[in-house]
């Protein structure tokens, strides 16, 4: 009985439940033989039989091609038909691989060289082993294909300020792509984002005119407040005069406090008008 191809992993197990207790005929023969082969050569046979999984490790077992169990054996001992049966064993553990650099055209027309990790472990033994011929290669494959179609409809501001929304619909892209193979995507990250040597050039000069820009807003902002202030400084010694005769005085003082050889001292223009010739 072949499942559709639209069928998900549950209907494909419901399948396998029901063609293993259907062997057939000749398959409960082969079965019976196996176990009169195991009884006629006993003990010896009894470490053909037993096998052995890790914690982190399960087994498929097929018996004449069949899926035997809906559930995976393991951890543990578990015992096997030497002639009839075959098994598989699945890791469980988190797996990590490296997306090697994409060349990828940005939505802006902008190409760069992107790479990434991702983080994935398998959760259902069995589809990884009847839905896929190779989990891990074929997750390896469509992580490069999903990172190319994802940032395709990115441009490079969205692509260099926002790597952790990128990454999440990467996650969400993959983890349901690889459903079906019973595999679940824990983690995708960004790792590097490499521009064109000229994009880099042209992006630090844009940096460095827009800082040249604030510097030169800054001081002509601070010149204006200094008039601002001079003027407002002119007015109250204009409606003073001893204002500024003390102004002089300060003047004095913090050339005195340099100790230079020369000291200017300034007059008022009221006292040089009396020798003046008029």
């Amino acid at each position: 009985v072949h499942s559709p191809a639209h069928s998900g992993p549950t209907h494909l197990t419901v399948s396998a439940d029901k063609n293993s207790a259907r062997l057939g005929c000749f398959g409960w023969i082969l079965v019976l033989v196996s176990l009169i082969i195991i009884a006629g050569t006993f003990p010896l046979t009894i470490f053909m039989c037993v096998k052995i999984v890790k914690e982190y490790e399960r087994a498929v077992i097929f018996r004449l091609g069949r899926i035997t169990d809906r559930k995976p054996k393991g951890p543990g001992l578990f015992f096997i038909l030497p002639c009839t049966d075959t098994f598989v064993k699945v890791d469980l553990r988190t797996i990590s691989f490296d997306i090697p650099p994409q060349e990828i055209l940005t939505k802006d027309s902008v190409t760069v060289a992107v790479d990434g990790v991702v983080y994935f472990r398998i959760h259902c033994p069995i589809s990884s082993v009847a839905n896929v011929s190779n989990a891990h290669t074929s997750t390896r494959l469509l992580a490069q294909t999903t990172l190319r179609n994802v940032l395709g409809t990115k441009n490079l501001a969205e692509l260099l300020s926002d790597r952790e929304g990128i990454s999440h619909s990467m996650q969400e892209a993959l983890d349901e792509a690889t459903d079906a193979w019973g595999i679940k995507v824990e983690r995708v990250e960004i790792k590097d984002v490499k521009l064109p040597q000229q994009l880099q050039r042209a992006m630090a000069a844009e940096a460095e005119a827009s800082r040249e820009a604030r510097a030169k807003i800054i001081a002509a902002e601070g010149e204006m407040k200094a008039s601002r202030a001079l003027k407002e400084a002119s007015l109250v010694i204009a409606e003073s005069p001893s204002a500024l005769q003390l102004r002089y005085l300060q003047s004095l003082n913090s050339i005195a406090a340099e100790k230079n050889s020369t000291i200017i001292f300034p007059l008022p223009i009221d006292i040089l008008q009396g020798f003046m010739p008029k």
